[in-house]
């Protein structure tokens, strides 16, 4: 039996809705105690990489390989715990622009005043994404990249016309109107993952995590906050 113990995990914020629904539970029933770092994707890339030590790290998981060939998260302990795809929203009450289709797409964007997104999986994404739809150059100038702050919050504070982010960090924020997932034919789909790290200090509490992150019990949540399990 494991005995109870502190598990110290670090996670980007796509995953944060469904995390603290279910960590509480996972603290009930296994009587462990979860204590979460937050942090910005670059940030955790480079507080990894720099040797800090932590149980457990979810995040995008492309990083989770990168960290792994690294040394700095144990070979083999990669777990894929949801997908999710890059949403749109506008400030609350504004008219909705059409996203359904590229061409509606591009018409709003050239459309938009002032346009967001994140320093994250998703900002990388819509920068190349804007390079290959040849707007790059014209959408310069009123692109706002933020770092940190919420890409909803910024909408519904008026400081963008329109916003970029993964699903499921727009559906909880208050005074924005969630527009929907990009076009099919531009979405990308970025999947989370878990892994243990080389010098955890308690990792079989951080597997039993883990598997309470992916038990079938977990999956209506996580399909509640905009994301597809594994």
């Amino acid at each position: 039996m494991i005995p109870v113990v502190e598990i110290k995990a670090m996670s980007s914020a796509a995953f944060r809705p469904a995390y603290i629904q279910l960590v509480p539970q996972f603290e009930r029933a296994s009587g462990h105690k979860v204590t979460t770092l937050w942090a910005l994707t670059v940030d955790m890339l480079n507080r990894l990489k720099a040797g800090e030590i932590v149980d457990l790290v979810i995040m995008a998981g492309n990083s989770i390989d990168e960290l792994t060939k690294l040394g700095r998260l144990a070979l083999g302990s990669r777990v894929d715990l949801a997908r999710c795809g890059i949403g749109v929203a506008v400030r609350a009450g504004v008219p909705r622009p059409d996203i359904r289709s590229v061409e509606g797409f591009k018409h709003t964007l050239l459309a938009a005043k002032s346009i967001a997104y994140s320093t994250g999986p998703s900002g990388v994404y819509l920068a190349g994404l804007f390079e290959r739809l040849g707007l790059a150059d014209e959408l310069k100038s009123k692109i706002r990249q933020i770092k940190g702050d919420s890409i909803g919050a910024v909408v519904a504070d008026g400081e963008a016309e329109i916003g970029f982010q993964q699903v499921s960090e727009l559906l909880p924020v208050a005074g924005i109107d969630y527009l929907g997932p990009l076009p099919a034919a531009i979405q990308e789909v970025t999947v989370f993952s878990s892994g243990l790290h080389a010098g955890a200090k308690e990792p079989d509490a951080a597997k039993a995590l883990i598997k309470f992150l992916t038990a079938p019990e977990a999956i209506a949540i996580i399909k509640q906050t905009g994301m597809e399990p594994g």
